[in-house]
């Protein structure tokens, strides 16, 4: 298609966007905390199975007053743009042995060394306590010495614990999200095979979200905000980054001064489905590559004919540029159906705001004939 380049990706700018790392739990929950072993010195890391049964025993997390804490050497950080899940919030922490590091890479995800240990826990509000969430699960990524290994934990309903469930049950979830509209489906947490559909590599388990791209953004921790690239260099968590206005930065895939729509579409497309639409990814014989970095309309599904299962109706092409309406890329994002829907995993809902934004980027591209090629 004439007219689009491979889109550069956008300077950094100063501009903290920061979920807080603090639950409205109830100070009798910190007791239950320290009960359950959620009050030690120091992370505990195992690299074997049998992996433990509670999530306490990783003593990852600290009980306070203020809600569950992350212990010691255990690093928040947050994504530019991320994985959409159901709407859920999402809490992300790292920690390495003491004297390791990870290794930088400009594209990919970094070179994590034997004992990293990435947590992602998901929580949604509860409605009858405003202000208050409720955590679901807290999902561990584990660089054991023989690859990384996925470690789903579900939290009970007294919020005191996570057991370890390698094919957890559904769990029903009701809220109204920030919008207004309400929410009531069933969550599903994907089982540890299922982890393989998103976080393979050419047969290998690999984390998804800590890139230089993601992470080039400034986070407020406790001492204030600071640019995480930074930080997890100062903190040894990371080697031979640059500086941060010399990194990558992905735009914000819902903040208009972070990007063009098209750089923020682009950015959605590279968190919510490259994960799996890349050569090396589990979708990578589909032919669609929806990596940022390596954008090229011929390898993007334009005026594609679709090689893969579901019932598409009248619709003949990936994507048809400047009609939303007949792209199937569009079908997929707005269904909830099996074999109808992407990403296949990792949600219930429709990501109604996601959507308008990639309908909104399809509309405004050069129109052409698909059926003229």
């Amino acid at each position: 298609m004439t007219g689009l380049a491979t889109p550069k990706l956008p300077p950094r700018t100063s501009r903290p966007t920061i979920p807080s790392l603090i639950f409205s739990v109830p100070f009798f929950l910190s007791l239950l905390f320290s009960s359950c072993g959620f009050s030690h010195p120091g992370v505990r890391l195992f690299l074997t199975a049998p992996f433990p049964k509670k999530l306490s025993a990783w003593h990852l997390f600290t009980a306070s007053r203020g809600g569950l804490k992350p212990n010691s050497r255990v690093l928040p950080y947050d994504l530019n743009t991320p994985l959409f899940s159901d709407y859920a919030t999402k809490y992300r922490f790292v920690w390495m042995p003491a004297n390791s590091s990870a290794n930088y890479r400009d594209d990919t995800t970094f070179d994590f060394p034997v004992g990293t240990i990435l947590a992602k826990s998901f929580a949604f509000p509860i409605d009858s306590r405003p202000g208050e969430e409720k955590l679901i699960e807290t999902r561990l990524l584990v660089n054991t010495d023989s690859g990384w290994v996925a470690l789903p934990y579900v939290w009970n309903d007294r919020q005191s614990e996570a057991i370890l469930q390698l094919v957890p049950d559904p769990v029903p979830v009701r809220f109204t999200d920030a919008a207004g509209h309400p929410q009531n489906f069933t969550y599903q947490i994907p089982n540890a095979n299922e982890c393989r559909q998103c976080h393979d590599r050419d047969n290998t388990l690999q984390p998804i979200g800590p890139k230089a791209r993601n992470l080039n953004k400034d986070y407020s921790y406790l001492d204030g905000p600071a640019n995480q690239l930074a930080r997890w260099t100062q903190a040894g968590y990371l080697r031979g980054a640059p500086s941060p206005v010399d990194a990558p930065r992905a735009p914000v895939w819902n903040d208009p001064t972070s990007g063009s729509l098209e750089q923020r579409a682009l950015a959605y497309l590279d968190n919510n489905c490259a994960h799996c639409h890349q050569p090396a990814g589990t979708a990578g014989y589909t032919g669609v590559d929806f990596r940022i970095s390596d954008f090229d309309p011929a390898h993007a599904g334009f005026c594609k004919h679709p090689n893969s299962a579901g019932n598409m109706g009248n619709r003949q092409y990936d994507v048809v540029p400047g009609d939303p309406e007949n792209s199937i890329l569009l079908y997929r994002l707005a269904s909830t159906a099996p074999k109808v829907m992407m990403p296949q995993i990792g949600r219930a809902a429709v990501h109604s705001e996601g959507l308008a934004l990639m309908h909104s980027w399809i509309a405004s591209l050069s129109p052409q004939s698909c059926s003229s090629r």
